[in-house]
């Protein structure tokens, strides 16, 4: 249905071109960390200072007619030079590549430039590479924590993604007995560095995990390589008094290793003290920005709705879509209408529509019933278990009263809705069996009168949910909008989810989500625009209210211990009225109901369900 997902973790990749000087190491290890289409070539001509720059007009001719002759290659200017390293480093200040390649040991000759003089002031992220280059089949990565572990990871997941080659990392660790104090504190700061990215591997089913303790790092290394068809690896993170080396692994593994290497180093140096803060921090985001790019979808990938139905057809599955309401009877009729019309009585998609309304006071209902869909009161659903307000009290009960394998929901109150509201999150989850769960996002203009302001909504999202992942749960800082109303996933997934009764469902779900399943589990859909009743500022502050609530409450389980057992749970609103200020109190407690799956109820009725459906 559709084309393979692409990650592209280096956008613009350098590789400097000397006449004179093969370039097919250099250029291979380029297209093959980026693909051709990024890669930025820059051609050069040395010419010795007691001659004129004219006599390199022969050779300048030359090297353009071979740079032509690469296709799908953004192609930088040709530059003739008494410093060639210079022109490199005044280029990099104009079009600040993601990464710089040179062929090591003779780019440096090439370019006229010591090794020591490029790495003290490296002028962007670099990597040095040997060959040979042939035929990739297995890639190691070495990690040990250190400062340019992250970069390492990087490089070897997109190479490897690119050349369909395996992915293993080794986990160097140190033995605590060292011969020296600094020795020692080094270890500690690697090892604690190396949780952060024990985390972001975890997270990475592709990538084949080895562990390993040793006194002699660059020996291990060598050694494993001879499995291996490319090392890629970090510099040394050794403490040295100037920082113009690889370190004395690096080297070690440069000079002896039979396979492909690939060496790398940042931009600015990190000393020891700061690996622990940062390293982990930092490999978080190559999951993340992986993450983003493999998993985020474009309602326009499944407009072709007959090859969904088809893959519905060979999965042998159902579809359920259930709509929560309460209060909108302005729009809920198109929004049924709509998508019943294109997805269920015409292209055959989903199975059943449901209405589930949280106590609504005008026709809602009445409007729902007459579009043709079976219409629920939440109070009226397993009333034995209590009746509490909230949207997510809806949505929990909703799981009990549909029965498809896959439940989706949206919201009522769209007022542009369209059939890519909803396809567009069926779409991932019949194309790719693995993912779970799907959250939709959008552009959401914020109607002030008559007018719209582009990008004005979701303040809740942008001052409350998204800071508070970033810090607590960074891996979900890719999710564009945690709380948006447009989601779904799989029942065997959502039935074993606790789900919390008010605002705070969307960020509880997502959470649980993510660490009972992990983040390749999810996906996300852009769904384009979506226009909608803005709610005013009073409501906004409870509904933050309520999803730092369950922010704290997911925190405490991860750490066993309470936190908000002693907290106000009631929110003091400050209101203006008759010239005066005053408070006035408003309860906001989330309530979590448990798994539906744990409810005799629920299991009866799934056996009813699935009994009939083999009737069927």
């Amino acid at each position: 249905m559709t084309s393979a997902k692409k990650f592209e973790l280096f956008q613009k990749v350098l590789v400097p071109v000397v006449a004179g000087f093969p370039a097919e190491i250099s250029l291979a290890a380029a297209r093959m960390i980026a693909g051709a289409e990024r890669l930025l070539l820059f051609g050069l001509v040395p010419v010795a200072e007691n001659q004129s720059l004219s006599t390199g007009a022969t050779r300048a001719q030359q090297l353009r007619r071979f740079l032509r002759t690469i296709p799908e290659v953004t192609l930088a200017r040709t530059r003739v030079s008494y410093n060639p390293w210079h022109e490199v480093v005044n280029l990099i200040e104009e079009e600040q590549p993601d990464l710089l390649v040179l062929e090591w040991p003779s780019a440096t000759h090439a370019l006229g430039v010591n090794l020591e003089e490029i790495l003290s002031h490296p002028p962007c992220d670099l990597c040095l590479v040997r060959a040979p280059l042939g035929r990739l089949k297995r890639i190691l990565v070495p990690l040990r924590g250190g400062p340019y572990a992250e970069l390492a990871l990087r490089l070897a997941l997109n190479s490897a993604h690119n050349v369909d080659a395996k992915l293993s990392s080794l986990h160097i660790r140190t033995p605590q007995v060292t011969s020296t104090t600094r020795q020692r504190k080094l270890a500690l700061n690697q090892d604690a560095a190396f949780e952060g990215l024990s985390r972001v591997l975890d997270q990475l089913p592709e990538v084949n995990q080895r562990n390993v303790q040793t006194r002699d790092a660059a020996k291990t290394i060598i050694q494993a390589s001879k499995k291996f068809d490319l090392v890629v690896m970090g510099a040394s993170a050794q403490v040295r008094k100037t920082q113009d080396s690889f370190g004395q692994t690096a080297e070690r593994v440069l000079h002896e290793s039979k396979s492909g290497v690939i060496v790398v180093r940042t931009k600015r140096s990190m000393p020891a003290r700061a690996i622990t803060q940062s390293v982990g921090q930092k490999a978080i985001s190559v999951l993340v920005d992986k993450w983003f790019a493999e998993n985020t979808y474009h309602s326009d990938e499944f407009v072709d709705l007959k090859r969904l139905r088809r893959l519905k057809e060979a999965q042998g599955i159902s579809i359920s879509l259930a709509m929560p309401a309460l209060n909108e009877e302005a729009t809920v009729g198109k929004v049924i209408r709509t998508i019943k019309t294109a997805l269920m009585d015409k292209a055959k998609i989903i199975d059943e529509i449901v209405l589930v309304d949280s106590g609504s006071t005008d026709k809602t209902m009445q409007i729902a019933a007459d579009c043709g869909v079976p219409v629920y009161a939440q109070k009226d659903i397993l009333p034995k278990h209590g009746v509490h307000k909230g949207k997510g009290e809806v949505l929990w009960k909703s799981l009990f009263v549909t029965r498809g394998d896959l439940v989706f929901w949206i919201d009522t109150d769209i007022v542009n809705i369209n059939p890519g509201f909803v396809y567009g999150l069926i779409g991932p989850l019949l194309a790719n069996p693995s993912l779970q769960f799907v959250k939709g996002f959008y552009r959401r203009p914020l109607r002030v009168g008559k007018k719209l302001q582009a990008g004005g909504g979701g303040r809740v999202t942008e001052l409350t949910a998204r800071p508070l992942l970033n810090l607590f749960y960074p891996e979900l800082s890719g999710v564009v909008q945690p709380l948006s109303g447009e989601y779904g996933g799989r029942r065997s997934v959502l039935e074993k989810l606790s789900f919390f009764s008010g605002y705070g469902v969307e960020t509880g779900l997502l959470i649980d989500i993510f660490e009972e399943y992990g983040l390749s589990a999810m996906g996300q859909v852009d769904l384009q625009q979506r226009i909608h009743h803005n709610q005013p500022l009073e409501a906004l502050s409870m509904m933050s209210f309520a999803i730092i609530q369950v922010v704290i409450r997911k925190l405490e389980k991860r750490y066993g211990r309470e936190i908000l057992e002693d907290v106000n749970k009631s929110m003091k609103l400050i209101r203006f009225e008759d010239e005066r200020f005053f408070l006035d109190v408003e309860e906001i407690s989330e309530l979590e109901r448990p798994p539906m799956v744990s409810l005799p109820e629920y299991g009866k009725r799934r056996f009813r369900n699935l009994k009939g459906d083999r009737q069927v």
